[in-house]
């Protein structure tokens, strides 16, 4: 059997499955003077995530470290699958994968450290953001051409929505 092009594996996508801390921020952690926890997000994420709902996709973030943000920002997007605080993420996608009654070859995962690396290798559409640990970009089929928190999960959407016709129909609500 022939190597499958990234074409094709975009094309098969109905789930994107994404880490959060170094892919959708650059993976610092900030802490105010009272402890509070900061993260900084990329908007151009945020419209990408809007993007693949509008055209009738799920999207769910899976990770490991758990953080009162990440909640709200799942909500302000409309994100309903939210997995945190664990360190086996394949199981977790297992899990999720199952719960919606997709195969792996339907799935995306889009990571950028050893924890997503297992996901990556069993999904159809393994991502690394381009400043991934090098295992993980090694390991990914596909890698972003930026970085983790500068955009690179509206690279993935963009990537996949060209490759199934969708994105042209999308990108035209927003000409007036």
């Amino acid at each position: 059997m022939g190597k499958i092009t990234i074409e094709r594996r975009c094309r098969q996508i109905e789930l994107i499955l994404t880490d959060v801390d170094g892919v959708l921020t650059d993976g610092g952690i900030y802490f105010d003077n009272q402890g509070i926890e900061l993260k900084r997000f990329h908007i151009r994420d945020g419209m990408g995530i809007r993007l693949w709902q509008r055209a009738g996709y799920q999207l769910g973030l899976l990770t490991a470290r758990p953080s009162h943000i990440v909640k709200v920002r799942a909500a302000e997007l409309n994100i309903d699958l939210v997995r945190q605080g664990f360190k086996h993420k394949l199981q977790a996608a297992k899990e999720l994968i199952d719960q919606l009654n997709l195969s792996a070859e339907q799935v995306c995962h889009i990571g950028d450290d050893l924890f997503d690396l297992p996901v990556i290798q069993h999904v159809g559409l393994g991502v690394a953001v381009q400043d991934a640990a090098e295992d993980v970009r090694n390991g990914a089929a596909y890698v972003t051409q930026v970085p983790g928190g500068r955009g690179a999960l509206r690279e993935v959407v963009e990537l996949v929505l060209k490759a199934k016709g969708r994105w042209d129909d999308l990108v035209r609500n927003y000409i007036y």
